[in-house]
C-alpha cells in the first residue's frame, strides 16, 4: 500500500514537488453501506494529510496479471486484466 515519493522539477514553480501513489482496495462488506467505504477512504486521506501530503485524485490503473504455471500451456492459469485504484498525493 505504500510507495516511495517521486520528485519532479516543475519549470513553472521554484520548488520541487514530491508525489506519492498509494494503491487502495475499497471493499463493501455485506450489510455495510457505501458510507462505510467512504469513511474508510476518508481515513486514508486523513492519514497522509497528517504526514503533510495533499490529495490530488484517484486514478484507475489497468494491469495485466501474467499466466502462472503449466508446461507448454497445459495446466496453466490464464492471465487476466485487473483494475487497481491509485490515490495520488503531492507535497
Amino acid at each position: 500500500m505504500l510507495s516511495k515519493p517521486y520528485r519532479i522539477n516543475n519549470p513553472y514553480k521554484s520548488q520541487i514537488m514530491e508525489y506519492k501513489v498509494v494503491s487502495i482496495v475499497p471493499v463493501q462488506r455485506q450489510n455495510e453501506t457505501a458510507m462505510q467505504v467512504a469513511q474508510d477512504f476518508e481515513g486514508v486521506l486523513k492519514k497522509y494529510h497528517a504526514e503533510g501530503w495533499e490529495y490530488i485524485r484517484v486514478d484507475d490503473l489497468q494491469t495485466w496479471v501474467a499466466p502462472v504455471g503449466g508446461c507448454f500451456g497445459f495446466g496453466q492459469t490464464a492471465g487476466y486484466y485487473q483494475v487497481n485504484q491509485m490515490v495520488v498525493f503531492r507535497k
